[in-house]
């Protein structure tokens, strides 16, 4: 526990937070758009997207040690070879593989091995994890700006990577070494195997559900400075919106285990998804004043926080832990694109839509949409502790 809880705040820290600090940075020096350098990070998501679900099977037979210890090495390898970019296409190469990098040592793999490791009581450890995942920016945006104070974006890249390789790759080889227990069996209402779950109804409209979910919530995420600013906010004001809507996702992932022990999966689920449409059409509708704007913001992050650990238990209430690397791969990897694409289309939307509070309220009907075909994925409970 205490090594995946490091291994959450370095690798988000530096694979991830450390390139919205270090783009300003990288586009002065080289002269690549900001478009350019920041297609090129949410390439590195799709392809975290769909190298989950090979990550996921692999999971599932040999465990985490092996998957996470190479993930961390990959990841530290694609940061030198972002370092030493002498072109994009190389810096693009880079973040390909740090793409790999990801699904190999974000929450996926870590969910897989909590969720066996620690059953029946893993709604605990996904909480305490992801509450430690919650402070890799905190930690690792001012480190890596002060690293950038003093040196070259490549030279912080480069301290980043032998970072990342001293905290995460002995951490992962060592700590991880437990045997990998053995698949528990499936629910009495799975007979057919994982291919029968991929096929089932429940599984389909979870997809949508959560798809649909990760595309309005990302885009709100990073849509919420510029729609503070077109209203008159000062990029500080946005900001401190924005972060305490951060703090807000903190609070909310400590409050998720009470509620799954009242709510049932799927009113759970349509719960959290309808709160999270109400907090954005709250967004889009209130001006002010700027107090008021900054407590929807941090409402917003409460949902956001439940909302991650909903679709880390997703599977396990729905059809068990037997499958569950990789049918989280195959649940996940449409949503987590989604959600690498979602600040692209927010961009583009707003201006043909007339601006951030019309888009804000596009993605309100979105969240809505999901809410709705969330009474979908209704299947036979799993009886235990997430409430099912």
């Amino acid at each position: 526990m205490p090594a995946l809880c490091l291994t959450q705040i370095t690798s988000w820290g530096i694979v991830y937070y450390a390139f919205p600090v270090l783009n300003p940075a990288i586009t002065a020096d080289t002269g690549w758009s900001a478009g350019a350098t920041t297609a090129a990070f949410s390439a590195a998501l799709v392809v975290s997207a769909v190298a989950g679900i090979y990550v996921g099977r692999v999971l599932d037979h040999r465990g985490p040690r092996t998957v996470m210890t190479a993930g961390s090495v990959l990841g530290s390898l694609s940061l030198l070879v972002i370092a030493a970019a002498p072109d994009l296409a190389v810096f693009f190469t880079g973040w390909l593989l740090a793409g790999a990098a990801m699904a190999a040592v974000f929450y996926q793999p870590a969910f897989a091995a909590l969720t066996r490791w620690w059953a029946p009581d893993h709604i605990r450890a996904l909480t305490v994890v992801t509450l430690a995942g919650g402070l890799a920016s905190t930690v690792f945006a001012p480190l890596t700006a002060i690293l950038a104070g003093h040196m070259s974006w490549r030279a912080t890249y480069v301290v980043l990577a032998g970072i990342l390789a001293v905290l995460t790759v002995p951490a992962h080889a060592i700590a991880l070494k437990a045997p990998w227990p053995p698949a528990p069996p499936s629910p009495p209402h799975i007979t057919g195997g994982h291919e029968q779950v991929v096929r089932s109804r429940a599984f389909r409209m979870s997809a949508v559900t959560f798809t649909l979910s990760a595309f309005a919530m990302y885009a709100v995420v990073i849509g919420l400075v510029p729609l503070l600013m077109e209203r008159g906010y000062t990029t500080t004001q946005a900001a401190w919106a924005l972060g305490l809507g951060g703090a807000g996702q903190t609070l909310g992932r400590t409050l998720y285990a009470s509620l799954a022990r009242h709510l049932g999966v799927t009113a759970r689920t349509v719960t959290l998804i309808a709160l999270g449409a109400l907090t954005t059409a709250a967004l889009a509708t209130v001006a002010g004043p700027y107090a008021l704007l900054v407590s929807v913001s941090v409402l917003a992050g409460v949902i956001r926080g439940n909302l991650t650990l909903l679709q880390a238990t997703a599977v396990t209430d729905r059809w068990g832990a037997t499958h569950y690397g990789r049918l989280s791969g195959l649940l996940g990897a449409p949503a987590h694109a989604a959600a690498a694409l979602a600040p692209f289309a927010g961009a583009v939307l707003a201006g043909p839509l007339g601006g951030y509070p019309a888009l804000f309220v596009l993605l309100a009907g979105l969240s809505i949409i999901a809410a709705v075909t969330a009474l979908g994925t209704r299947t036979r409970p799993v009886i235990g502790p997430s409430g099912g």
